[in-house]
Parts: C-alpha cells; sequence; structure tokens
C-alpha cells in the first residue's frame, strides 16, 4: 500500500472515524441540497435563525423525557413560523424580525440549559461532536436526512420556481402556501439531523457554503445541484480525513475545508471576470 493510500485510509481503521465519516456525508448531502433552495430564495439567515431557536425545545425535551429531535423540530417550525407571522402582521422588516426571534429563543435555550440539571454538553449541542455518534445516532440521522434529500429532489422544481417567482408559481397553480412551509419544514429537519453531528451553530455554515459554491460556479439550476453536493461530500470526507491527522475536531474542520472551496470558487469567479473586461492586445 502507498504511502498516500495508507494516509487516507488509516482513519478508518478505527470504528469512531468510521461513524463520524458516514454521518458527515448524509449530514453534508441533505445541507447541500437545501442550501441550493436557501441561496437562490436568500433565506441565508432563516437557516441561522431556526438553527439557534431549537435550543430551548432541545432543553424542553430533554425536561419532559422526550426524543431530543422532536423538541428541537418543534422549536425550530415555532421559530420560522413565529417569524412569517411578525413580518406579515407588523412594519418590521425580515431580517430585524429573524434577528429578534432566534436571539430571543436562543437566549431562552441558554437560561434553561443553566437552570436544568442535565447531562447534555452544552458544546456538543453548539458545536456537534461528530466522532462521539453511535450507531443509533447514525440511523436517526439517516431517517431524516435521506427521506428530506428525496422530497426536496422530486420536487425540485417546483421549489425552485417558488424560490424565483411566487407569483408565476401561484398563476400556473401550484401550492404557493404549502411550498413556503414545506421548505421551512425541510430546513427545520435539515437541522434536526445534522444536530448531534455538527451542532446548532456549525450547520448554518453546511447550509450556505454548497449552495453558494454552486451558484458561484454555474448558471444551470440542475448543475449547480451536482457541484454543491459534490462539494458537500468531498468537503465531509477531506475534513474527517485532515481532522484525524491534525487531531482536531471534525465538523470545524469539515467547515473550514468547505469555506476554502468557496474562497477558490470565488477567486475563480473574479479571475474570469477580469478577462472578460481585459481587453486583448491588438
Amino acid at each position: 500500500m502507498s504511502l498516500i493510500q495508507s494516509w487516507l485510509l488509516a482513519p478508518f481503521a478505527h470504528e469512531f472515524m468510521l461513524r463520524g465519516l458516514i454521518v458527515a456525508v448524509m449530514v453534508g448531502l441533505v445541507c447541500a441540497v437545501l442550501s441550493c433552495f436557501l441561496v437562490l430564495k436568500g433565506w441565508s439567515l432563516m437557516g441561522d435563525a431556526v438553527s439557534h431557536a431549537v435550543l430551548p425545545g432541545i432543553v424542553l425535551a430533554h425536561i419532559a423525557s422526550l426524543p431530543l429531535a422532536l423538541g428541537a423540530f418543534a422549536a425550530g417550525l415555532a421559530c420560522a413560523f413565529g417569524i412569517g407571522y411578525l413580518r406579515e402582521n407588523s412594519r418590521v422588516k425580515e431580517d430585524t424580525v429573524m434577528g429578534i426571534v432566534f436571539s430571543g429563543m436562543f437566549a431562552l435555550g441558554l437560561v434553561l440549559f443553566v437552570k436544568v440539571d442535565s447531562d447534555q454538553h452544552l458544546l456538543h449541542i453548539l458545536f456537534g461532536n461528530m466522532l462521539g455518534v453511535a450507531w443509533a445516532d447514525i440511523v436517526e440521522t439517516a431517517l431524516i436526512a435521506l427521506p428530506v434529500t428525496a422530497i426536496m429532489l422530486l420536487k425540485r422544481r417546483d421549489f425552485l420556481l417558488h424560490a424565483f417567482d411566487p407569483a408565476h408559481a401561484r398563476a400556473i397553480g401550484l401550492p404557493v402556501r404549502a411550498l413556503h412551509f414545506g421548505l421551512l419544514a425541510m430546513l427545520a429537519l435539515t437541522i434536526v439531523a445534522a444536530l448531534k453531528a455538527v451542532g446548532i451553530i456549525l450547520v448554518v455554515a453546511m447550509l450556505v457554503a454548497p449552495g453558494a459554491i454552486g451558484y458561484l460556479t454555474t448558471r444551470r439550476f440542475d448543475v449547480m445541484l451536482l457541484i454543491a453536493i459534490a462539494a458537500a461530500v468531498a468537503s465531509s470526507v477531506a475534513g474527517t480525513i485532515l481532522s484525524f491527522h491534525l487531531d482536531v475536531a471534525t465538523g470545524p474542520c469539515i467547515v473550514v475545508v468547505q469555506a476554502s472551496v468557496f474562497a477558490l470558487a470565488l477567486l475563480r469567479n473574479v479571475v474570469a471576470a477580469r478577462r472578460r473586461v481585459t481587453p486583448r492586445p491588438a
């Protein structure tokens, strides 16, 4: 076995690294698909809002001895629907409403977490614990991530039209309101799927970076989806391997790799734009 092969395969001699890789790829896949719609619709801040707002739901679910995923999903939906209600029934702009709602719910979650005796580690909730996931956690993630990915891909045309032109979507008979709240539900479920792997803070980057990479690289949506998925999955694999050899946290390492790929895509765009405007010598 060559030195490169040994370097690439060495981490997966350990079962915890293999489990981490599996959950990283699943989370990367579902986040990449959803991120394309969030970037096109301008909902990047919505992903930030919902991810932070799940914290009180996690704490309340722990108090009620319910599955943490159920509490996180309920809190995420409550945040999303609350933002929609306040946007439609007040003069405050949407970004302001998002900032108030998610910061308020996140602060409430921190207060509850401090006051409640829990065996949950706050850093694991905030930043995930990818190498600490068990096979049961992987099954739970798969039961959420794979159906969400399938739904988003099967209904991608409807979600795409809703993102670009809701008025036209309504005119041709698409259920615009159902698509709107369906996308919010998919967002909340995706955050729940990523909770144990990358936490409620780092998931924001994974919900934005792949779609942004695809958006910078192509003008065709189907190609954008493929590029986003490839970038997310490749970053998950590369970040997992690098985290083992560098002895650093896996989730942040994956996000750093994704950010680096985005920087390369942005640099490529800048260079291409300069070449188009630079006059050729006679």
